[in-house]
């Protein structure tokens, strides 16, 4: 019988580090449906989660080999963070517009009219888009988190509550900040967006 199958995380980390692979094999089976959960939950699209999955564990690979991982914290704990943060990075790379809607259905670019036809008018919406985009990323980490969950996957704010750790009230009260924060943001920028939106 395998005795490494009744060991703790712990004691498989300082296993794997010494040089024995059945170790992190042991915590990859123990832990990646949690880790593949914590991120197809933001990233809406299995293959995509498994990939991010596959990355999270190279990358937990690379921090327990150079000596850099911390005991303090739950091991379950640290790659599911790791694997979160993965996930978020997804999307910050992704070349989306992000449209930044409120539960009634409306968007940022409501109050601009853009003519369909005009190339300088999509080159303007565009422009506005990079920008917006720059911005979401000068916003706390814990607002630009909840952001990006809300409205590039799409997920409800109890799928983002699950997914953070934190309580549906956390989730939406990060949101309500976001959008303050982003609206004044938008407003010092000359940026054009909808004061429905972004009034508090």
């Amino acid at each position: 019988m395998n005795t490494t199958t009744q060991m703790s995380d712990s004691a498989l980390v300082s296993l794997y580090i010494s040089g024995n692979e059945n170790a992190f094999e042991q915590l990859v089976n123990r832990h990646k449906n949690k880790v593949f959960t914590t991120i197809v939950l933001i990233v809406k699209d299995t293959y995509t989660a498994e990939d991010l999955m596959q990355d999270a564990f190279i990358k937990a690979i690379h921090t327990m080999k150079s000596g850099r991982y911390n005991e303090e914290g739950k091991f379950s704990s640290w790659i599911c963070r790791i694997a979160h943060n993965l996930a978020i990075d997804f999307f910050r790379k992704e070349k989306r517009s992000p449209m930044i809607t409120l539960e009634d259905g409306s968007n940022v670019f409501n109050t601009l009219a853009f003519a369909a036809d005009s190339a300088e008018s999509l080159q303007i919406k565009e422009d506005t888009c990079v920008r917006l985009r720059e911005l979401i990323q000068t916003l706390p980490q814990t607002q630009r988190e909840v952001l990006m969950m809300r409205h590039y996957a799409d997920m409800s704010f109890q799928e983002i509550a699950d997914a953070t750790g934190v309580s549906i009230n956390t989730a939406l009260g990060r949101m309500r900040y976001a959008l303050i924060n982003l609206r004044k943001k938008m407003l010092n920028g000359n940026i054009a967006y909808d004061k429905n939106i972004y009034s508090e």
